[in-house]
């Protein structure tokens, strides 16, 4: 079983930037892949990006994010992380980080743990 603690959120401007951090439990985090999905209130679950298990990872993004927002992962620290760039208020909501076995999906349904959420909130 694993367990996903984010960190990171914040207010921040509109053109700022924030880092967001996913800490994991237990000793095979490089053989998860990791997401990050986003929910505003009053709206459904949203896909942000994922990055592949192993050492190198290759990355997916949402089109919305894609340029700005930039997913990686320290297997030595169990943590995955999300640069957030050139913020937009539309940015505004609980982000969560999922994991699943190997392999990314866009699909919120196919992550087996999440963690709990953190706030981010981005003023025009």
């Amino acid at each position: 079983q694993v367990q996903l603690v984010e960190s990171g959120g914040g207010l921040v401007q509109a053109g700022g930037s924030l880092r967001l951090s996913c800490a994991a439990s237990g000793r095979t985090f490089s053989t998860y892949a990791m997401g990050w999905f986003r929910q505003a209130p009053g709206k459904e679950r949203e896909f942000v990006a994922a990055i592949n298990s192993g050492g190198g990872g290759s990355t997916y993004y949402a089109d919305s994010v894609k340029g700005r927002f930039t997913i990686s992962r320290d297997n030595a620290k169990n943590t995955v992380y999300l640069q957030m760039n050139s913020l937009k208020p539309e940015d505004t909501a609980v982000y969560y980080c999922a994991a699943r076995r190997i392999y990314y999906s866009r699909s919120d349904t196919t992550y087996d743990y999440w963690g709990q959420g953190t706030q981010v909130t981005v003023s025009s």
